[in-house]
């Protein structure tokens, strides 16, 4: 009678525990736009095997690539609504909700990519998280998405002048916009899934970005002109739900936050050998890469830019200050 209470005893318990384990184990769901091998989507990766490592397993994160579930934008409300966990997100689409992170949005803010890491690792990321929070977002780590620079199907980019006439494919931001246009370009939001062959047809002449992005997406077999004004160096953001982070322990939180800033050390490095890679392949398909000598002609086209952003946002003129007053 004893062994059987006894042998009943250790099974109760041993359902109780298993019960209590998956009441307390919580899966996060977390949402990425690029392929499974882009240095974005393997930082993810480690940034999840940290959380599950370090937490016992009762925190486990699986990362939903290629942009299975939705749109960037659609991804962004998602998570501000806790209906997805966490994400990277480039903060360009940030910056229609959050007028703080449309600060790094404006052309030439950065005087450098080091320079980007400095900042956003400091002060400036902080006031950039201050708002993302008061929205919902809790950012984990800032990842490196490089420079963006013109391509196009034309003549090469030296000077603003060379821009005029050209109709050049935008993210959806009207600071993208203006800034064309600042140049007597003709800017044309789209997707960026339409870009490859809209380009083939005559629609654009060509688009801005990242030299992976350009070389990924073939871009570079139907805009021979990559020519480097470096004129956006837009950071991304790992990010977690701010629901979901205020439902965690603080020492989960803290573990997070330190996974976070880990994964961003990891992408950043990768983001680096990808690039040069980049360079190397669009350059043997035939691309033509000028490096632009002198940036001052362009920066000086932008003062309509930042004088109609400052004259919108008053109260944003110190953060903007802190960037480009920076040593």
């Amino acid at each position: 009678m004893t062994k059987s209470f006894t042998l009943r005893g250790a099974l109760l318990g041993s359902c109780l525990a298993l019960a209590a384990t998956s009441v307390s184990a919580k899966e996060l769901r977390g949402w990425n736009i690029h392929v499974e091998d882009y240095p974005v989507s393997i930082a993810m990766e480690a940034f999840a095997d940290e959380v599950s490592e370090r937490t016992n397993g009762e925190l486990t994160a699986k990362t939903f690539h290629n942009g299975v579930l939705g749109s960037q934008p659609d991804a962004i409300e998602q998570l501000r609504l806790g209906v997805l966990d966490f994400g990277e997100f480039s903060l360009g689409p940030f910056g229609t909700s959050v007028p703080e992170a449309n600060v790094v949005s404006l052309p030439f803010i950065f005087a450098s990519i080091p320079d980007m890491y400095k900042l956003m690792d400091g002060d400036v990321g902080e006031a950039i998280s201050e708002g993302m929070r008061a929205r919902g977002v809790e950012p984990l780590g800032w990842y490196d998405a490089g420079a963006r620079s013109f391509y196009n199907s034309v003549r090469p980019i030296n000077t603003p002048a060379d821009v005029e006439g050209l109709k050049i494919r935008v993210m959806n931001n009207d600071l993208f916009v203006q800034m064309v246009a600042s140049m007597d370009g003709n800017a044309t939001p789209m997707a960026f899934a339409e870009v490859y062959q809209s380009i083939q047809t005559g629609v654009v002449d060509g688009a801005e970005n990242n030299p992976p992005s350009y070389e990924s997406t073939n871009h570079f077999e139907v805009a021979k002109y990559y020519s480097l004004t470096e004129h956006l160096i837009i950071p991304e953001c790992l990010c977690m739900s701010k629901k979901t982070y205020d439902s965690l322990t603080p020492e989960q939180q803290t573990i997070v936050k330190e996974a976070g800033r880990s994964s961003a050390n990891l992408q950043r490095e990768l983001w680096q050998k990808r690039e040069a890679a980049s360079m190397e392949t669009v350059k043997a398909g035939g691309t033509e890469v000028n490096t632009v000598a002198d940036k001052g002609p362009f920066q000086a086209a932008m003062a309509p830019v930042y004088d109609k952003f400052l004259a919108d946002n008053p109260d944003l003129t110190d953060l903007v200050n802190m960037i480009r007053n920076a040593e």
